[in-house]
């Protein structure tokens, strides 16, 4: 049971109730679609939403270096036109925009839009889905390159939001889809990215089994470092899409081999789940039993599936700090620990610091250097518990 993962509380609401819904991942048995179950509907979960893009540095960085990529594959200049779905406030559309090219956001929250707006992101607030997607490609035009980063395994019904995809796309046109990939979730054990706002868990099969009702043939594929590691599809119109790269039958393969096309094959990530919950909580524990300090790193959404599946509240992680505004002075879900400005660390010099967004590993141990000024250190829950000295990140005792 957990709450929504990123309803951070305000202080004057952690008296109140609090809703927690089932966090129970299923498994199809017959298309191998591992999904959860719709608790709480898009439209809930993302009309007002906590996540701004922009305030993670590596993840503008990788957003500049897609756009210079694609500008440069497809040719993209003051004639085109690319549409991100998703384009929260405006990280990844700014750089074509910069360079020229026309451009047009997709986003459901509409606190989130105003900030792409403000920058000078063309905008619209809408869910996508096959009339939304039809709605504003006949306003606005169909577009040569549709990127949606981070939304696909977002949505509850993910044939309707293909079916937008096609629609937003010119017949000879690229969508590009990047996402979590299935198969380093569970060969890395990164459960903490189970939660309510993703609705899929997708492999390169399910996600081009899904992509294939809207008439879309994935063309080729990437694998990518971010989020833990993800993939990134491109996909084309079937009509015009031509044979997929060696990549993608490449990838199947290690699907294959990997027990991803069978039920049986996804069969023991619990138990590695369980070992991850209780080194965490054991290490806690010791250091509280030691008198240590221990404080957090960011409050990002996988942080709450984390700390709410192992029960950890403000006895054991005294605060947590994250570099967003919008979520200082705020309460995290369910646990209510507080969250305060990264300056928090220096004044009170805790002897751990516990890396939520551990997939921005590199990133968060460079910001953190200075905690080795006082002799603090660095843990990192996922895949495996790892406790560092706080300079580049490498591994320590443990």
């Amino acid at each position: 049971m957990s709450p929504l993962c990123e309803s951070y509380l305000a202080a004057d609401a952690i008296d109140a109730p609090e809703i927690f819904y089932p966090l129970h991942v299923l498994l199809c048995d017959e298309c191998l679609l591992v999904q959860l179950p719709a608790y709480v509907s898009g439209e809930h979960i993302f009309s007002d939403y906590a996540y701004f893009s922009s305030y993670s540095t590596s993840w503008v960085a990788h957003a500049k270096r897609y756009a210079d990529e694609m500008t440069a594959k497809l040719g993209l200049g003051a004639d085109s036109l690319v549409t991100e779905v998703a384009s929260n406030d405006g990280y990844l559309l700014q750089h074509f925009h910069a360079a020229g090219i026309p451009v047009l956001g997709v986003e459901p929250a509409g606190n989130v839009a105003e900030a792409a707006i403000a920058k000078g992101i063309r905008s619209v607030v809408k869910f996508l889905g096959p009339d939304t997607g039809a709605e504003i490609a006949a306003e606005y035009g169909r577009a040569d390159l549709v990127a949606g980063n981070n939304v696909f395994a977002h949505v509850p019904d993910i044939r309707g939001f293909a079916a937008g995809l096609r629609a937003l796309v010119k017949d000879t046109g690229v969508v590009t889809l990047e996402f979590p990939h299935l198969l380093r979730l569970m060969e890395r054990r990164q459960y903490d990215t189970i939660y309510h706002e993703h609705f899929q868990y997708l492999s390169l099969l399910t996600s081009s089994r899904a992509l294939q009702t809207a008439g879309l043939t994935v063309v080729d594929v990437e694998e990518l470092s971010t989020h833990g590691g993800s993939l990134r599809v491109f996909a084309s119109p079937a009509e015009t899409a031509g044979e997929p790269s060696a990549r993608v039958k490449a990838l199947l393969d290690l699907e294959e081999a990997a027990g991803l096309h069978t039920v049986e094959g996804h069969a023991g990530f619990a138990v590695d789940v369980l070992k991850i919950k209780s080194d965490l909580l054991t290490f806690l524990i010791g250091a509280a039993a030691e008198g240590k300090t221990v404080a957090g790193y960011g409050a990002p959404g996988k942080g709450n599936t984390l700390l709410n599946h192992c029960g950890i509240r403000a006895d054991l992680l005294s605060y947590t700090v994250d570099r967003s505004p919008h979520k200082q002075g705020m309460f995290l879900p369910g646990t209510h620990i507080p969250i305060y400005a990264p300056e928090k660390l220096a004044e009170t010099q805790p002897d751990y610091v516990l890396v939520l967004p551990w997939n921005l590993r590199e990133e968060i141990s460079q910001q953190l250097e200075y905690v080795r000024s006082w002799g603090g250190r660095l843990v990192f829950p996922i895949p495996a518990l790892d406790i560092v000295s706080a300079t580049s990140g490498s591994s320590g005792s443990s």
